[in-house]
């Protein structure tokens, strides 16, 4: 797939300048790695709604049912392997011509891919936090303890594993008759928390610190290079839309229509794992 020239000049003057552009990334990075996206191909499949920051902290039945289809699903996204798209990124990264990567992802596979200096957005489906005692603490360990407590249900859900689908957020789809049994267990440090993954839910404002460190990071670089994602989501689109009013270049590569078609931005219409690795070949 040919570059078009406009993005690939814009790359190449970042990268002159010592100060490269910064990368904001969605849910279309990482389709090729087997996780879908939610609004894409993919997400169209999809039929139980993600979950709301609303229902996970006042529904204990709706996070019965997170934790259940959560625990069979999240090592299909710990265990998910970079694909073309992150590794290409990464390389435009140690050259200089991408700088801070900025992720809607909650993966892990950008740095999986060697880049640096990423800031997660929404957080990381690889700790969980307690929404009691504040504590911060590996999903693995949560996994460990999820199994002692349930024993036989991974064995039950892979019975039907026809049935299953991983979603965005490290859930599956699994049929109301199998979580109802699932136990839900608190907090190891208060021993009474709500665990709930490190991530930013819909309906769930993220951190004022981490926008602040954002919109620094954009402010200090010469444009914004917006990769696999659809902005639908105004925690990403305010991004763009705060570029297009400093004047600072925006380019879009993502597979399909974006909310910033409209805005005046270089648009290239092609799947990420496709063309980033041509920008290498010709950038490195």
């Amino acid at each position: 797939m040919q570059p078009p020239a406009d993005l690939l000049h814009l790359l190449q003057e970042a990268r002159e300048s010592g100060r490269g552009v910064l990368a904001l990334t969605g849910a279309g990075m990482s389709t090729a790695s087997g996780i879908p996206d939610y609004r894409g191909p993919t997400g169209a499949q999809r039929t139980n709604k993600p979950m709301t920051y609303g229902e996970f902290l006042h529904d204990p039945e709706g996070r019965r049912r997170y934790w259940a289809r959560s625990y069979v699903g999240w090592w299909q996204i710990a265990t998910a392997q970079p694909n073309a798209a992150h590794t290409a990124l990464a390389a435009l990264q140690q050259v200089g011509a991408v700088g801070p990567v900025l992720t809607q992802n909650v993966d892990g596979l950008h740095q999986a891919a060697g880049s640096d200096r990423v800031l997660e957005l929404h957080g990381t489906l690889a700790r969980v936090v307690c929404l009691d005692c504040g504590s911060v603490l590996p999903r693995s360990q949560l996994d460990r303890r999820l199994r002692a407590a349930n024993p036989g249900f991974a064995e039950q859900a892979e019975a039907r594993a026809d049935q299953l689908r991983v979603n965005p957020d490290g859930d599956v789809d699994l049929p109301e008759e199998l979580v109802e049994g699932f136990v839900v267990v608190p907090c190891p440090v208060c021993e009474t928390g709500v665990l709930k993954p490190d991530v930013v839910y819909f309906g769930e404002p993220v951190p004022k610190d981490r926008v602040t460190r954002a919109f620094e990071m954009l402010a200090a670089a010469p444009a914004l290079l917006v990769l696999g994602s659809s902005l639908t989501v105004m925690s990403g689109y305010r991004f763009v839309r705060a570029a297009v009013r400093a004047g600072q270049p925006v380019a879009v590569v993502t597979d399909g229509v974006t909310r910033a078609d409209g805005d005046g931005v270089l648009k290239v219409a092609a799947p990420v794992q496709d063309l980033l690795p041509e920008l290498v070949s010709r950038l490195v």
